[in-house]
């Protein structure tokens, strides 16, 4: 895939799944100054140094780089994530009649960076148009994008969403991590904190909040921008930012938060439809959740009723359902409810799909 592996949990997870059912798992990706060691990962890995880091150039250089790589190398299963990676993946498949496993993490053609520039987007429609209903194996991150595609290009994509494996390691204290003890912990987490996903809005709604303190983990492309809010509006004392860091680390934070937030803007289809990672990480450790109110976010929260909702992303709005999430009194309700939520949607349950897939290439 075209991350540098080392944070996307899904694809580490379907590497876990593709070794317990026997393969010999090689991940290929791209490095960059920043990117994280991939050393403990129990699989081999293959990365590629990038000449161009963003761009057309970037997205050519890689697939280049991929498409070698793959006709020097013997596979018997090939597995491509997301669109960006498909094409080598496909031509190599098609080439050496090779069975290919498609995952589309998102609705990639309509994310909001695509929305802006008319001739990329046109240009990756293109390609996906050209070869998703020529695929067999498809699978997808929730039902709502799934039938989304089903519908569009008659192709049968399973619906594996993005549940976390549980968590066996003990968090550690809010003393050994420097979290205050007389405050609630709201938390916002994910690798991709990037444009219209509300995190500048809830930055300068922290103005307004004096019983929690902000926790924003991970990285994106409004995370400068998020730094230079904090410290302009002076909320260095409410808000701390931490960037990306390995999952068994960032847990730690995660489980003695309070309030997990997910606010992506309905505001193109991609997000519309989505179930963010982040979801299920603060369910699994117990979490209220504050979320916008998409689809299949909606429904888990509704169902199991864990928290509540933002109308809009006016900053005092998001403050005063902050407020009114801690002066409440459901907080411990909230989070005694994802007990059973985590019963009955878990990754032992979830990668039983992916396992079908699998199984029904031979």
């Amino acid at each position: 895939m075209i991350n540098d592996l080392a944070t996307d949990q899904r694809v580490l997870r379907s590497a876990n799944v593709l070794k317990e059912q026997g393969y010999e798992v090689l991940l290929f990706g791209r490095e960059l100054k920043n990117s994280p060691s991939v050393a403990h990962l129990p699989y081999q890995t293959k990365r590629i140094k990038m000449l161009f880091t963003s761009g057309p150039a970037f997205y050519l250089f890689f697939n280049l780089r991929l498409l070698l790589f793959l006709l020097k190398h013997k596979s018997t299963l090939l597995f491509a994530n997301d669109l960006d990676t498909l094409w080598p993946n496909y031509f190599v498949a098609k080439l050496r009649k090779l069975p290919l496993i498609y995952d589309s993490h998102e609705i990639f053609c309509e994310v909001p960076e695509l929305q802006k520039t008319p001739l990329k987007k046109k240009i990756w429609e293109s390609l996906e148009a050209k070869i998703i209903p020529k695929l067999t194996y498809c699978i997808t991150v929730n039902q709502s994008i799934a039938d989304y595609f089903n519908q569009k290009y008659k192709v049968n994509f399973v619906a594996v969403r993005n549940i976390p494996e549980t968590v066996t390691q003990t968090p550690k204290t809010k003393t050994q991590l420097g979290m205050p003890s007389n405050k609630t912990i709201l938390i916002l987490q994910g690798a991709g904190i990037n444009i219209q996903r509300g995190a500048e809005e809830l930055v300068e709604a922290m103005q307004y909040v004096d019983k929690a303190h902000l926790y924003i983990i991970g990285g994106g492309d409004v995370f400068e921008t998020l730094k230079k809010s904090v410290k302009q509006l002076n909320l260095g004392h409410k808000i701390t930012i931490k960037e990306k860091m390995p999952k068994s680390e960032l847990q730690h934070y995660t489980f003695n938060s309070d309030i997990g937030i997910s606010i992506d803007k309905d505001s193109n289809l991609n997000y519309h439809y989505s179930l963010p990672n982040k979801f299920f990480d603060y369910t699994q450790a117990n979490l209220a959740v504050l979320a916008t109110r998409l689809p299949e976010i909606e429904k888990l929260i509704n169902t199991y009723n864990v928290g509540c909702f933002i109308n809009h992303h006016e900053p005092q709005h998001i403050a005063n359902t902050i407020n009114d999430m801690i002066e409440s009194g459901k907080l411990s309700e909230w989070k005694n409810n994802c007990q059973r939520l985590n019963q009955e949607n878990n990754w032992e349950i979830e990668k039983q799909k992916l396992i079908q897939v699998i199984t029904s290439i031979h």
